[in-house]
């Protein structure tokens, strides 16, 4: 049982620096959007899939381990938590400062990852808002009202009002 718990507080902490770097990149990744630097962007968010990949792994790892200690304690794995773990190992004040410090950082480094996603998120979707407010205003210029001009025989002939026909002519 001593192993395992060495385990599963080695991998926690594992997770927990690699948490602290997701929220590191996210951070970086706030400065990017506003500078909206597309190709630093893309770069970033490569290196948070590279990122999330391995937390993915370790917390495979931390499933498995968990499962183990649960058959040891002879527990129900679906309601097995750290906090249930903490509890448990009161004999083992050293795990449970161990487990204590690292559930603590866990949960420090996930709230403040999802305020920097929230911003992020944020700042994207007003990034989006406007990229289409000017391309509906382009659009907006290029769809000028024509004038009320006819033919003879009664067809349209009028002008578009403000808009040359061919856009920007590199010889004027």
């Amino acid at each position: 049982m001593a192993s395992l718990m060495e385990n599963l507080i080695d991998v926690l902490n594992k997770e927990s620096a690699e948490y602290d770097g997701l929220l590191e990149l996210s951070e970086k990744k706030t400065s990017i959007i506003v500078s909206r630097n597309l190709e630093d962007l893309q770069k970033i968010t490569d290196e948070e899939q590279e990122m999330v990949g391995r937390i993915n792994r370790l917390e495979k790892k931390r499933v498995e381990i968990t499962a183990d200690i649960a058959n040891v304690l002879n527990k129900d794995v679906t309601t097995l938590k750290l906090t249930n773990l903490i509890d448990m190992s009161s004999a083992r004040p050293a795990d449970v400062a161990a487990l204590t410090d690292v559930h603590n950082r866990l949960q420090a480094a996930v709230r403040r990852l999802q305020r920097a996603n929230e911003q992020n998120r944020e700042l994207l979707t007003d990034a989006m808002d406007m990229v289409e407010f000017e391309m509906n205003l382009v659009q907006a210029l290029n769809a000028a009202p024509e004038t009320a001009n006819y033919n003879r025989g009664a067809y349209s002939a009028g002008d578009t009002m403000g808009v040359s026909g061919g856009g920007f002519d590199a010889r004027q």
